[in-house]
């Protein structure tokens, strides 16, 4: 099944998702978020964006890496995650969402971090992932906490993107995905 996709705007977005019981059968709900993140030609997608507040997002960093990146990406669902520590040089790179379609910017983050979260089977893992992939797992996560790439912006650039913004809210923007808009 293909979710539509949560657009800005709506509150679930901006509000912090709420755990998942330990060994609630979910195998369905993240199979279906891997083939709507497919379906939009995204690297991660959390519950939030269709609509779910849970502590539940999927990545498949794979798509970001070129064959001669040293970096091998990942394709994987992670549960309840809690990053634990956030390292390393801050680097800036272009971040898009697909909740907010049409809009990308600059997003300064650590390269290097460690996360412990449940896999699809209810095993309690602690990794640690740097370079595209950290970057893909720390936006996924954000979206767990109620935050989104542009809350980042400050000053002019967060002007810049404001009637942006607003039209992704009135569903002013070209997909080639169903979203659900909150001021339609």
């Amino acid at each position: 099944m293909i979710y539509p996709i949560v657009a800005y705007g709506n509150p679930i977005l901006k509000k912090e998702a709420e755990e998942i019981n330990e060994g609630t059968e979910i195998d369905e709900l993240i199979k279906n978020m891997f083939a709507t993140m497919d379906h939009a030609n995204g690297v991660g997608l959390a519950a939030p964006q269709i609509n779910q507040g849970i502590r539940l997002f999927v990545i498949d960093s794979t798509l970001m890496l070129d064959e001669e990146d040293e970096e091998k990406g990942i394709r994987r669902a992670f549960i309840n995650p809690i990053i634990l520590d956030e390292y390393g040089d801050d680097y800036s790179f272009e971040e898009g969402c697909l909740s907010i379609p049409e809009v990308r910017a600059e997003i300064t983050r650590p390269e290097t971090l460690t996360i412990e979260y449940f896999d699809e089977n209810w095993n309690l893992k602690e990794e640690e992932f740097s370079g595209m992939t950290a970057r893909v797992i720390q936006h996924e996560y954000d979206h767990l906490e109620g935050i989104l790439f542009v809350d980042y912006l400050k000053g002019l650039k967060k002007r810049l993107v404001q009637s942006k913004l607003i039209d992704v809210s009135k569903g002013k923007v070209s997909t080639d995905y169903r979203m659900i808009y909150p001021l339609r």
